[in-house]
């Protein structure tokens, strides 16, 4: 069931703060990211600011507090990768289980597709079925896995990637 108190909506520079720290929780205790240090402001400034068609960046708010947020950004830095994108989903641990997910999801996927992509894709450490479960049900296909491609944790971790084909 989807809070009915969240409100997805575009990103604004106010909510980069929020938005950092979320993603620093996972640096520093997940493994949803291989990043291993919080990137500086600048980075989720540049994500906020891309020009291109297919670059969104959305946040979920609740009673007036950033609890998670997704974007979309490039797959690969080649030409003919021009109408795939990559795309993320993170939320503050408190804010699981209530359909927020699928809120950010359901406001991403038809900008992609509004804006003429074609293919966007979904990079899951493993394990984690509650993301699997979440791009299952928005309709993306496990492609495959490759196996101890990251190391955090004193630990190798897998990774599964997913796809989803859009109508542009």
């Amino acid at each position: 069931m989807t809070d009915r108190r969240a409100v997805v909506r575009a990103a604004t520079d106010a909510d980069l703060d929020a938005v950092a720290a979320i993603y620093a929780r996972e640096v520093r205790a997940g493994h949803a990211t291989f990043d291993t240090e919080p990137p500086p402001r600048s980075v989720w400034e540049k994500k906020l600011g891309s020009a291109h068609p297919g670059d969104h960046f959305l946040v979920a708010a609740a009673d007036g507090a950033v609890v998670g947020f997704a974007y979309s950004g490039p797959f690969r830095d080649r030409g003919a990768y021009d109408r795939t994108r990559e795309v993320t989903v993170y939320l503050d641990p408190a804010a699981t289980g209530r359909g927020l997910g699928r809120a950010l999801y359901g406001e991403l996927l038809p900008r992609l597709e509004v804006a003429g992509m074609r293919t966007v894709l979904a990079c899951i450490a493993l394990p984690n079925d509650a993301s699997e479960g979440l791009h299952r049900a928005c309709g993306f296909e496990r492609q495959g896995v490759l196996r101890e491609v990251g190391r955090k944790f004193d630990r190798w971790i897998d990774i599964a990637w997913w796809q989803r084909r859009l109508a542009g």
